[in-house]
């Protein structure tokens, strides 16, 4: 057996231990569902009417660590269907209950129950042989959270336990150490505190970007038109708003109805896009097209809307409103590892001033797909071919890819070491022909294109969340919203302080001169706290000098440079994006 069958087969025996802890504490408690997950377990309870806080926690694993160190054995027992739904309800196990319900609606003739002293629940399985077998482990309960029952909004509201889990205590205490970390990065608190964007209950799920926090999304979106244009990319700007219809032919309806937004106009239906590419294929429809015009690429800063649950928001990490650096290619089937090896050689460009490893899986056909699965075999084998020859390494994702076409995933680790999906590379052969797009090609014979759709970034507030994370706030000078911050030790350097901004500006450097009547030492604090690359603390001996009074970022002292000289350090510093 492999380590992560192993590890997830003892989190999912601690997460029935925790259970058993709950109900010696609560003992009218009703059950729910507890799976091991990444980095852990939860399970899902309803306490009715008892109170629970995170000060019971510790209570918990109290408990749990009784129950380990008597090293009760994990007994597992069958049971018949009607049996075990007659055994439920006379429990009053209501949300087991509808479980057992379930299974039998697929067929089940019976279910397994394990025991762990005088504590039976419903459970799949497996669980490890003995509750003295987790003796060794590392864990923690680290919170509480509300859950509907089954994701539904509807359905009662459940209070989850969330809990780390590993195989030792070294383990676990690595891992708290970098939530920790995490904690004091998260990009909530610092775009807080360095007066990027907030979020906003008339709005929920769409940030409402200030100056700085513009300032990064402006460099960031600049950044990739140079890019896109320097690859021979066209930029398309499109509606927002479009016919329902245009969304039942593309395919999109069927598979993101619940995830819409709809409005009417007139009498007629609409949407809000979840999606570009629709936009982008009826620009394709207005001109007949031909081999020559191949590779037809076409960017998009392309806003799309997503109707999430209010429970699934995360600052920018999970938005409602979403910027997506898109891309359509059309291009013929015999251009795709060509096509896909441009798309991987932009994705590195873009990559590789953040400091982030990538890694790249292949996402293949999904249960939902449409369209013929030879077809979707074929696409598979292109988007392989051209990761084998451009020697990237890839992990495969079954049954991942989008309904239309299969997918190369890209995955960023940042400093801490976590992994996030970012952007995404798709073969799609259906949306031509339900469109029934055509070009001609050399023998005069109209064919049907093949359409790359790509995103590097993803969504581009995904991106800055993750960023600002993974830098901690302090980003490279380039991306700095402010790069120099320059500060007057008085009310008479002021003038000067201005001027100096000015020589700054007209060198794109981006500048800001704190003329607030505070001391020197408060005044370099709020620099230091803003996370300023360079700060000047201007005085009679700056103005009456050639050189500047310079405090790098991270550094207690000053240095003394000649005023072009260090202009030219912070061009450099831009340039390269070092």
């Amino acid at each position: 057996m492999d380590k992560e069958k192993e590890l997830e087969i003892m989190r999912h025996s601690l997460s029935h231990v925790m259970a058993a802890a709950v109900r010696q504490l609560w003992p009218k408690v009703k059950f729910a569902i507890g799976p091991a997950i990444e980095n852990g377990f939860y399970y899902d309870f309803d306490f009715g009417q008892e109170k629970v806080s995170e000060e019971d926690l510790a209570k918990i694993e109290k408990k749990m660590e009784e129950i380990i160190k008597k090293d009760l054995k994990f007994e597992r027992s069958e049971m018949k269907i009607d049996e075990a739904i007659a055994k439920e309800k006379k429990s009053g196990q209501i949300y087991k209950q509808e479980l057992v319900k379930d299974f039998k609606s697929e067929g089940e003739k019976k279910v397994s129950y394990y025991k762990l002293e005088d504590f039976i629940d419903l459970c799949r399985g497996p669980h490890l042989v003995s509750s003295g077998k987790l003796k060794n482990s590392g864990f923690k309960l680290t919170k509480l959270a509300g859950a509907y029952w089954r994701g539904d909004e509807k359905r009662p509201m459940l209070t989850r336990i969330y809990a780390a889990a590993f195989a030792s205590k070294k383990e676990l205490e690595d891992y708290l150490k970098m939530m920790a970390e995490a904690e004091k990065r998260d990009h909530r608190k610092i775009g807080k505190e360095l007066d990027l964007f907030s979020m906003h209950e008339e709005a929920p799920g769409m940030p409402f970007w200030h100056d700085k926090g513009n300032i990064i999304f402006n460099t960031l979106a600049e950044r990739w038109r140079k890019i896109q244009r320097n690859h021979g990319y066209a930029e398309l700007k499109l509606p927002h708003i479009l016919d329902v219809g245009l969304w039942k032919q593309s395919g999109h309806y069927e598979h993101y109805k619940d995830s819409m937004f709809f409005t009417s106009n007139e009498g007629r239906k609409m949407a809000l896009r979840p999606m570009d590419c629709p936009g982008a294929i009826l620009v394709y429809k207005e001109d007949l097209r031909s081999y020559r015009d191949f590779p037809l690429r076409w960017s998009e800063l392309g806003i799309v809307y997503r109707n999430e649950k209010s429970g699934e928001l995360h600052g920018l990490l999970r938005v409602q409103h979403i910027t997506q650096d898109d891309a359509h290619i059309f291009i013929s089937e015999d251009m795709i590892e060509d096509e896909v090896t441009e798309v991987l050689k932009i994705m590195q460009e873009i990559y590789e001033p953040f400091g982030l490893k990538t890694e790249v899986f292949l996402s293949t056909r999904p249960d939902d797909a449409m369209g013929d699965p030879k077809i979707w075999a074929k696409a598979e084998k292109a988007l392989a071919n051209a990761l084998k020859k451009n020697k990237i390494g890839y992990g495969l994702k079954e049954k991942d890819g989008a309904f239309y076409g299969p997918k190369i995933d890209i995955h960023v680790k940042d400093s801490l070491g976590r992994t996030w999906q970012t952007g995404t590379i798709q073969l799609d052969f259906f949306m031509p022909e339900k469109f029934s797009l055509k070009y001609i090609d050399k023998e005069g014979k109209e064919k049907q294109p093949v359409i790359v759709h790509r995103a590097l970034m993803g969504s581009l507030e995904r991106f800055i969340g993750i960023l600002i994370e993974h830098y901690a706030g302090a980003f490279p000078v380039w991306l700095a919203p402010v790069q120099v911050k320059i500060i007057s030790v008085g009310e008479g350097h002021i003038e000067f302080c201005q001027k100096l901004a000015g020589d700054f500006r007209k060198e794109d450097v981006r500048v800001e001169v704190d003329k607030s009547n505070e001391t020197v030492g408060n005044k370099i604090r709020k620099a230091v706290g803003e996370k300023t690359p360079y700060v000047l603390v201007v005085g009679d001996k700056e103005m009456g000098s050639a050189n500047l009074a310079v405090r790098d970022r991270g550094e207690q002292k000053t240095r003394e440079v000649d005023k072009e000289k260090f202009i030219a350090e912070v061009k450099e510093k831009i340039k390269s994006r070092k």
